[in-house]
Order: structure tokens, then C-alpha cells, then sequence
């Protein structure tokens, strides 16, 4: 299947492999799935992470577990090749088999201490938000970073209520540390909306994973994000 001459291009700066970055550093984070119609899983990768993506998420509902082992191997070696994270969405058995550095569930998924449990101590754990009660106890409890959303409906979850710009705006009255990203329908016609409201960081699907040129998607998206610290 023809691929766009932007994924065909995207190179890393490096071929070594570097230490991943902290999730303190991460400003956009996507999540893909398997590209099974495009046939380009790799390129794409490398195509999103040259065009400054910090972590890449695989979430895809219809792949069976031997296959998105096969399919996280791949994008674990890419991720090494530009000194990047990557994670893995709801199941904490293929987070520990492939030896995912981060780790991300549902307010509907394993209880924290039952995934960190069985992930161990060294991985990442992400938690997904709602309303502000969920937020305000993602803050403070296990979980390293936390999404609030969607702000947007979005078709990735049907059936999810927006939230709206309030949950951005009250995840940053909470002051905390800990990072935490805007999700829903955040593309290049509502992300400065989000940035106002109060986020520096923000996790996106089709604004890259439909994207003519996927680097230069990441590249505009974090151009309108703010400088962290």
C-alpha cells in the first residue's frame, strides 16, 4: 500500500539507543493503533517520534495478545532508536511481558496497587480521569501522571461524554507535581483553547494517526504547547 514520502523520510538524529526521557519532560503523547489498513506500523512510529512525540501509546482493541506482543517489540526497538517512551493501554500482563516503561489504565481497569503489583516498581502508571473528583484523587494518589478528558467527543471512545475545558481548568488549580495531559479531540483547531485553559501537555490520536505527514502533525502540535518548568 503506498506510504506518504513524510514516513519514508522520517530518520532518527541517532541510531544509538539513549535513556528515555522522564515522564517530567513530556509534553505530547500519542496513541496509535496497529496501522493494520496502512501497513506501516515502524515508519509511522519513527514518521511521529522525529517530529518530537515523547511517548507513544499502542491501543488497539482488535488485536489479539501474541500479536501486540509482536507489535510492541517493534515499538520498543523504535522508541530505543530515538531515546523515547512508550506504553502500553489496560492489560498489566503484556505491559510486564514486553517490558513496557509505561503503563496506562481506566478508572474501569486494575485498581493501582492491584497493576502495580503486578508491573513492579520501576514502570510508569498512568490513570484516565473523568470529572474533577477523579482528577483531584489521581493527584495524590499512586499513579505517576494522569489524563483528563475527553474534552471533546471523540470516536476512539464512543459513548464517552465530553467534559469540556472545565476538567482543564481545574486539573490546573490543583497545583500538583505530578504531570498530567489533556485528552479528546485535541488537534491543531483547539489546542491553543486547551493551552489557555491551563495545560502544558496533551495526549492526541487523530491528529497525527490521520495525518499526510505525521512529523510535521507533531511538530505543529508541539509548537503551540508551552515551554514546561
Amino acid at each position: 500500500m503506498p506510504q506518504t514520502s513524510a514516513i519514508h523520510d522520517a530518520t532518527p538524529a541517532s541510531a544509538a539507543a539513549a535513556p528515555a526521557p522522564g515522564l517530567a519532560a513530556a509534553r505530547l503523547y500519542l496513541c496509535t493503533d496497529s496501522r493494520a489498513e496502512q501497513g506501516d506500523f515502524a515508519d509511522f512510529l519513527r514518521a511521529a517520534y522525529a517530529g518530537g512525540v515523547d511517548i507513544i501509546q499502542l491501543r488497539d482493541k482488535n488485536i489479539e495478545a501474541a500479536e501486540e506482543l509482536e507489535k510492541l517489540e517493534v515499538l520498543r526497538s523504535v522508541a530505543a532508536e530515538f531515546g523515547k517512551l512508550w506504553a502500553v493501554n489496560d492489560r498489566a500482563d503484556i505491559a510486564r511481558l514486553s517490558g513496557a516503561p509505561v503503563f496506562h489504565v481506566g478508572q474501569k481497569d486494575l485498581p493501582l496497587p492491584a497493576a502495580r503489583s503486578l508491573i513492579g516498581p520501576d514502570v510508569s502508571m498512568g490513570l484516565s480521569c473523568h470529572d474533577p473528583a477523579q482528577a483531584t484523587a489521581a493527584a495524590a494518589s499512586g499513579a505517576d501522571y494522569f489524563c483528563v478528558g475527553p474534552l471533546w467527543a471523540t470516536p476512539t471512545k464512543p459513548g464517552r461524554a465530553a467534559v469540556g475545558l472545565s476538567l482543564v481548568e481545574h486539573a490546573a488549580s490543583l497545583a500538583t507535581a505530578k504531570p498530567w495531559f489533556a485528552i479528546g479531540g485535541v488537534d491543531l483547531s483547539t489546542v491553543d483553547q486547551v493551552v489557555a485553559a491551563g495545560a502544558s501537555r496533551i495526549v492526541v490520536v487523530r491528529a497525527i494517526t490521520h495525518a499526510d505527514d505525521p512529523t510535521a502533525a507533531a511538530q505543529s502540535l508541539l509548537s503551540r504547547l508551552p515551554a514546561l518548568g
